[in-house]
């Protein structure tokens, strides 16, 4: 046997052993990279939550439980010393399987040689993921807009209304609304943020008038005879009057003055107690109206002056609110155009 024969046969002996070592090792690859099919790859996370090293079911509870589960807890808005409770479960959906798969993604997506080679040097080859959230855009409207019928509220003026025989004053209230866009980002950021408690926008819009504000009110009270002023929603002053007599009875209602009548001229009405006296009668002591008088939205009726002090507290007029002359003129400069004047039994 010759020497190069010898050669030969060990070289291909060798090769038998390399391919034979190198088809073992591949088999053993292959085997391996099967087994840790189902296992995540190192450095795999969802927000910050480690998933490397554990099966896809395991990684799927992790998720579920440190994700899924905090954000479908309630979450309260409030306003104020209000709150409102909002079922997060029905509103916020979490994709487990989908950041699971993710997680996974980089190690499905290599090569055999590179997962084996990843998993024998623990390489950090899985993926960082964030979390999959989404909200039911429509749920959350009607949510919101079912909160914001129990908070919005219109601004309201203070007023003076009657209560009896007295006026009593109306406190002015602000206006609130509810910012309905501010508050789905709000409520949205907060239920895919975790967190549990968010306050809810609400603006205000001031009243036009307020109490300050509340000029000069007039009430008068027929059966008392008595006019009484009222400027920002308190008592000032009393009069007595002279109210229309039964036949001629002072009307009862709401009105305002619309007129302001310095030294006025007194025009005949044409009624039957008027019938013989002059169409006109000039400013002067013998005016009917006196030195002043305030037209009222009533045809005919108004608050004047009088020469017959003795009419004071009695039922002596046709429908006209009667004053002694330095009442009238000292209520004059205290009322304007546009005053209220509340008149009840």
């Amino acid at each position: 046997m010759s020497r190069t024969s010898t050669s030969v046969r060990i070289f291909a002996s060798f090769l038998a052993l390399v391919l034979f070592a190198l088809a073992g090792g591949t088999a053993f690859a292959v085997a391996d990279d099967f087994v840790a099919r189902e296992i995540l790859p190192a450095g795999a996370s969802v927000e910050g939550h480690s998933l490397g090293g554990l099966t896809r079911a395991q990684a799927l509870e992790v998720v579920r439980e440190k994700i899924a589960k905090p954000l479908a807890e309630p979450l309260t808005v409030t306003h104020g010393s209000e709150s409102f409770t909002l079922d997060a479960a029905s509103m916020v959906a979490v994709d487990i399987e989908g950041m699971v798969a993710q997680a996974f993604e980089p190690k499905a997506s290599a090569s055999l040689t590179s997962r084996v080679a990843a998993r024998m040097l623990e390489k950090e080859t899985g993926a960082a993921v964030k979390p999959a959230i989404s909200v039911d855009q429509a749920a959350l409207d009607a949510w919101i807009a079912d909160v914001a019928s129990k908070i919005d509220t219109a601004a309201a003026d203070a007023a003076m209304i009657v209560q009896g025989r007295t006026l009593k004053t109306i406190a002015a209230r602000e206006g609130k609304k509810v910012d309905r866009t501010a508050a789905a980002g709000a409520i949205i950021t907060a239920l895919t943020g975790g967190e549990k408690q968010v306050a809810l926008p609400v603006a205000t819009t001031p009243p036009t008038v307020a109490e300050d504000d509340l000029g000069p009110t007039i009430l008068v009270v027929r059966s008392a005879r008595k006019l009484y002023l009222y400027d920002h929603g308190a008592l000032v002053k009393t009069y007595g009057v002279a109210v229309g007599t039964p036949g001629y009875p002072t009307p009862i209602g709401d009105f305002e003055i619309v007129l302001k009548r310095y030294r006025p001229t007194w025009s005949n009405p044409g009624s039957d107690w008027a019938k013989d006296m002059p169409a006109y009668i000039g400013p002067g002591p013998g005016n009917p109206l006196g030195t002043r008088a305030l037209n009222l939205n009533s045809p005919g009726i108004r608050i004047h002056g009088t020469s017959k002090d003795y009419s004071i507290g009695t039922a002596a007029s046709h429908g006209c609110m009667r004053m002694h002359m330095w009442d009238v003129e000292d209520l004059y400069d205290r009322v304007e155009v546009g005053t209220k004047v509340f008149i009840v039994r």
